[in-house]
């Protein structure tokens, strides 16, 4: 079975990746696009989603290891940064962070990744929206009938080039969230 979805949130990616676990889905490959490959299974397992920066090839074979000595077997992730996906049988042992100060670490990275990601955009959408127009200039001039229509055509050319923007907006939020996180574990 596929699936095709899309997460601004990495905690969000991760529930509901475990809910397919819990519907007796194993999630098999996870392509960049956002296709999410299952097959059916009888035993229980945990998936858990861990964001890290650059790792050299060294660095990232000491952070498999100490995974895969605890059980945890490798899904998916990229080489050079990004999320990594985790998952092992359920076992009751089954959270990646086991202290206060590796869980704030993780939402530190996070803030991280949400802050660049969402800075990209601004920068983008700067140099992308020099031009003020969203529509084309005679849009508004055209009559009932051709109007619609343009209109119609043109709508979604216009949210396409507001997807930068509605990227900073999700980025904020998602930087937001965990920087929350982040100063509860560090007040605690």
């Amino acid at each position: 079975m596929k699936k095709f979805k899309f997460f601004i949130s990495i905690e969000k990616e991760e529930h509901w990746l475990n809910e397919q676990l819990q519907k007796g889905y194993l999630c098999t490959n996870i392509s960049g696009l956002g296709i999410y490959t299952f097959e059916k299974t009888d035993k229980r397992f945990v998936m858990r989603l861990d964001y890290q920066d650059y790792l050299s090839k060294k660095k990232f074979e000491e952070y498999k290891g100490i995974y895969e000595d605890f059980g945890w077997n490798y899904l998916k992730g990229y080489w050079l940064s990004g999320i990594r996906y985790w998952q092992k049988e359920n076992d009751g042992q089954n959270e990646i962070f086991s202290d206060r100060e590796s869980k704030s670490h993780y939402y530190k990275r996070i803030m991280g990744y949400s802050f660049w990601f969402g800075m990209i955009f601004l920068i983008y959408s700067f140099s992308y929206y020099r031009d003020p127009g969203l529509y084309h200039e005679g849009l508004w001039s055209m009559e009932s009938a051709l109007f619609w229509k343009a209109f119609l055509f043109e709508t979604p050319f216009v949210l396409l080039k507001l997807f930068p923007a509605f990227m900073v907006v999700l980025l904020a939020g998602s930087y937001y969230k965990a920087y929350r996180k982040y100063s509860i574990l560090k007040e605690q």
